[in-house]
């Protein structure tokens, strides 16, 4: 049976480090997914206000299909700097594709905005330093919560975060980085229990139990499009081609069903990003294709609500923990 790999993290698919960078005077930041080797990419939108770089060249119809790194942070549209600065990180390593004498890396991005967080009176946007201070710290841990992108991000009325989560099959591993800062809400309104209680594992959620209600809808403040968003960030070691990890990616946005409501809405730009290291066998391309992607999912899910687990209060968004404690009821 699955089971999270060790590190319970999207480390655990060798070959994948993460690194994260803050800035707490905006209460901004980004987060860094680099593999060690150029790793096939697959993108799926859903939300109806997206903000990206260089994810058409990944779609299907394009040429490209390896990438060196993945960026995600806040900022919104000034936020689209960061990749830059990772950019420059990786040309300085000498990772990129080479075209006749120039190396160019390949970093698609997505963003999420987190401007009323703290403060945007900024001399000097600093995503572009943000990107570069990510990459130069990636490695097999890193801090969840309040970290890297996810410093700014809320999650309806609570602070939202980073979060992370992992399967290992045996035959491979899948895993789930996540930003969540969705307009929806990730825990089932008048009660403790979030929306993904079913998938947690090992007690990451704090040991989630069913809710003592019927769930119901969460009705999102108002809020104008663009302002919120989920990124997911799914890696797996399993070989596959552009087009199954796109397959996975359409899959695995189930997961933000399962941890987020209402999702996928006008208001919020959830992107999802699947890597392939190819490190393990290529799965089935029917019966192994449909596992991995339901695993994607799960992993999904548990990530985005362990983000918002992770979280501490800031700007008056008070963190799960303060409101609820440290168990689910």
């Amino acid at each position: 049976m699955p089971s999270p790999g060790p590190r319970n993290s999207i480390t655990d698919v060798p070959g994948i480090r993460v690194g994260n960078a803050e800035n707490q005077q905006f209460s901004t930041g980004a987060t860094v997914i680099v593999p060690d080797q150029p790793a096939i990419c697959a993108i799926d939108h859903r939300g109806g206000a997206i903000g990206s770089r260089d994810t058409v060249t990944m779609m299907p119809g394009s040429v490209g299909s390896h990438v060196h790194a993945i960026c995600l942070s806040g900022g919104s549209a000034y936020g689209l700097d960061a990749a830059g600065g990772v950019m420059h990180g990786l040309r300085a390593q000498g990772t990129g594709f080479q075209i006749a004498d120039v190396v160019v890396p390949i970093v698609p991005q997505a963003i999420i905005f987190d401007l009323m967080v703290g403060r945007h009176d900024w001399d000097h946007p600093p995503w572009w330093d943000l990107g570069a201070e990510a990459l130069a710290s990636a490695g097999m841990d890193f801090a969840l919560g309040n970290a890297g992108a996810g410093l700014g991000a809320t999650a309806g009325p609570l602070k939202g975060g980073l979060g992370t989560a992992s399967f290992a099959t045996g035959d491979y591993t899948v895993a789930a980085l996540a930003v969540a800062n969705p307009v929806g809400g990730c825990v089932i309104p008048g009660t403790d229990t979030f929306w993904a209680w079913m998938r947690e594992q090992d007690g990451e959620l704090g040991g989630q139990t069913p809710p003592g209600r019927a769930p119901m809808l969460y009705t999102p403040p108002q809020s104008k499009p663009g302002e919120n968003t989920t990124l997911v960030v799914i890696a797996t070691d399993a070989e596959l081609d552009r087009d199954t990890a796109l397959r996975v990616a359409i899959m695995a946005q189930d997961g933000l069903a399962h941890a987020i409501r209402p999702v996928h809405s006008p208001l919020d730009g959830d992107t999802v990003f699947v890597l392939s290291t190819g490190r393990a066998p290529r799965p089935d391309p029917w019966h192994g294709i449909s596992a991995l992607g339901t695993l994607a999912a799960d992993a999904a899910a548990r990530a985005i609500a362990r983000g918002v687990f992770e979280a501490e209060g800031i700007a008056g968004f008070p963190a799960y923990r303060d409101k609820h404690g440290a168990k689910g009821a």
